[in-house]
């Protein structure tokens, strides 16, 4: 179970996402694009479409490859959202007069680089909690206040973990090169699938009848599907492991990578703030790191917002903090059984890791009651989650 960072300050109860509007997200660019050149810079709004469906549809409707579009980040099917996508050798009049389901196209300026993602500078998020306690609007002002000073933890949260909330399970297993492990975790355990089919096939799969297991997959189930299949003609589970997608793989040890940043913000929950001797420490207004070597003059810095410090996303190229934060870290790859070259792979697999603040600003928040409900706001930089916010706002789980 999560802590929180405001477990001093009630919650203000609620549920979330009962319907597309409920949560609306708009990005903020991190440039505005010139007004010349060869790619066109297209904001939409969109409702009900992941960020790839947009893709799809842009490329079908204008008869270009999906790969030759860019986009800025990735947002989610349940929500309306605005974005910027980029299409190359197209005229604004053309794109405006596209028409597809569930898409408005806002503007369309020419500029003379493709969007690639990471471009932008965050996000602005407006939520809608129903049924919230009836004093719910001075909880979460008292809440929002608090992380408006402190900072939000930079927890990367459930949503990482898939579906079935193993992917860092799957990951994990990967590094230990614990194959058979790896395949069950993927299949999944029938306690935890609400899918009837793929409940059905993962008990089949585990009474060990694999043909009944391929049968009863559902059609999305690909990946899983070929899996199955190639184990049950007799390939060992290493190449049946390996044969999937790369850049599935790559997200199962992302998610293990993210599970142990996520443990060590739950060791730092109360010192988010404070910066230790030998901290690696961040630059809000650069992502640069420097290492702490006078943490009392560098917490005036700290309470000023322009640095926090950081953990790792292990990987092969991670440079670990010192001292105490260092010890921190160490202790957990220990406990892991793991040393970052671990995180070494071939076949396109290494991961090399980085450094990710503990914590983030949150900006631009405000709440107002709207009937029953309550509407929330802020905006956070671009790499975070409006589910930690709305985690501590609400004391409850999120999702309806």
């Amino acid at each position: 179970m999560t802590d929180f960072l405001t477990a001093s300050l009630p919650g203000t109860g609620g549920i979330i996402k009962q319907d597309v509007d409920d949560f609306f997200v708009e990005e903020i660019p991190l440039y505005e694009p010139c007004g010349e050149g060869d790619h066109l810079f297209v904001t939409v709004e969109k409702r009900g479409l992941t960020t790839y469906d947009l893709l799809r549809e842009l490329s079908q409707a204008l008869n270009c490859q999906e790969r030759d579009l860019g986009y800025a980040g990735l947002k989610d099917a349940r929500a309306v959202t605005r974005q910027t996508v980029s299409i190359p050798l197209r005229k604004p009049e053309e794109v405006a007069k596209l028409d597809i389901p569930g898409v408005q196209i806002l503007s369309a300026v020419p500029h003379r680089n493709k969007l690639r993602p990471g471009h932008l500078a965050g996000n602005r998020f407006q939520i809608r909690i129903h049924h919230p306690l009836a004093d719910s609007a001075p909880r979460a002002e008292a809440i929002l206040k608090l992380l408006s000073e402190q900072g939000v933890p930079n927890r990367f949260g459930d949503q990482r973990y898939g579906s079935l909330g193993n992917s860092h399970r799957i990951g994990r297993a990967l590094l230990r090169e614990d194959y058979p492990r790896a395949i069950e975790e993927i299949i999944g355990d029938p306690a935890t699938i609400h899918h009837q089919g793929w409940q059905l096939a993962a008990e089949s799969f585990r009474a060990g009848d694999i043909t009944g297991a391929i049968e009863r997959l559902p059609r999305h189930c690909r990946p899983e599907r070929r899996l199955l299949e190639m184990l049950q003609s007799g390939k060992s589970e290493r190449k049946c492991v390996l044969a999937m997608p790369r850049k599935l793989l790559r997200l199962y040890l992302s998610a293990y990578q993210s599970s142990l940043f996520d443990r060590i913000i739950e060791m730092r929950l109360n010192s988010l703030n404070r910066i230790w001797p030998g901290d690696l420490a961040y630059k809000h207004v650069n992502g640069a790191c420097f290492l702490v070597t006078d943490p009392e003059a560098e917490q005036i810095r700290a309470d000023a917002f322009e640095i926090s410090p950081t953990a790792p996303l292990f990987g092969y190229k991670t440079i670990l903090a010192e001292g105490q934060a260092g010890q921190m870290e160490r202790s957990l790859l220990e406990e892991e059984d793991l040393t970052v070259e671990a995180f070494r792979l071939s076949g396109g697999l290494s991961m090399e890791g980085e450094r990710r603040p503990l914590r983030i600003p949150i900006q631009g928040t405000a709440c107002n009651n709207d009937g029953d409900d309550l509407i929330v706001a802020f905006s956070l930089p671009k790499g975070s989650f409006a589910t930690t916010v709305m985690e501590e706002i609400m004391k409850t789980v999120p999702l309806s």
